[in-house]
Order: C-alpha cells, then structure tokens, then sequence
C-alpha cells in the first residue's frame, strides 16, 4: 500500500491514548504534529524512537508541535511502556490497524528471510493547516528524531 504524498491532506482519525482519551488529529489544527508509526512496545528500536522523541519534546514544543506516536498495541500496554520508560510522547492505539493503514504504514516486511505483513516504521510531518510536509518512508531510529526536528525547524523558521 502506496504511503501518502508530501503535499496532500492528512487523513483525520481519532484513536485511544495511553491513559484512554480519545485524541483526535483535528484537535491539532493550528499545530504542527509528528505522527509517527512504530511495531511494538518495549522492543527495543521502538523504545528508542520513543526515548528519542522524548529527550527533544520540548524543543518539538516550542516550535509549536505535538508528537504522536501509533502502534497496534493496546492502551494498557501504551501506559506501561510509558511508565517503564518514563515517555513524553502521547502513544495511540490502533489495534485494528484503520489508521496505520490509512497512512500507508502497514505492509509487506522481511526478518530473518521471512516475510510477513507489520507496522512499517514511518513519519509524518503535519502542518498547521492539517497538510502531510514531510514523509518519512522506512525510518532507521538512529538519529531520526533530531532530523525530524530540524527539518520542523526549517519549515517554521
């Protein structure tokens, strides 16, 4: 499944946080989000992702920006991870998969020679105006979330 294009119209969905609010993305209409989806809690690329973004949320803050991380896993599991590892970030569940699907971010993925279908892990930069301006296809962690933040800051400066 094609991602979405830089450019277009983030798709508006709302899904469970960690503590079980419903967080709406058309909440943040004003602000810019980064949405980004990762496989699984408390392995370890996704813990450091999470980490990443949490050590530089309130720079992401003063650039007037929330960050979203999505995941399949349940809003029991968020909270636990969030705890375990003292995250900033609010996580969403999607255990149905509608909204990483939505964003492209569910597909075909390979391990040990083995193919199977996951959470394929990805960014989304999202404008005040609720337009995607920045995409992220198959994130490698290392350094991702400072490249993420640089680049808001080039768009907002």
């Amino acid at each position: 499944m094609p991602g979405l294009a830089e450019g277009s119209e983030a798709p508006d969905f709302c899904l469970p946080d960690q503590d079980g609010q419903e967080v709406c993305l058309s909440e943040y209409r004003g602000k810019w989000v980064v949405l980004y989806f990762y496989p699984k809690d408390n392995t370890r690329g996704c813990t450091q992702e999470a980490k990443d973004f949490t050590d530089l949320i309130e720079e992401f803050e003063k650039l007037g920006a929330v960050v979203l991380g999505v995941s399949p896993d349940s809003v029991r599991s968020h909270k636990r991870f969030q705890e375990r590892h003292g995250l900033k970030v609010r996580l969403l569940s999607d255990p149905e998969k509608e909204v990483i699907r939505k964003y492209g971010a569910w597909g075909k993925k390979k391990m040990a020679g083995r193919e199977y279908f996951g959470v394929i892990r990805s960014t989304f930069l999202i404008d005040p105006q609720g337009r995607v301006r920045k995409v992220w296809p198959k994130v490698r962690v290392k350094g991702h979330a400072e490249e993420v933040l640089n680049v808001l800051k080039s768009l907002v400066s």
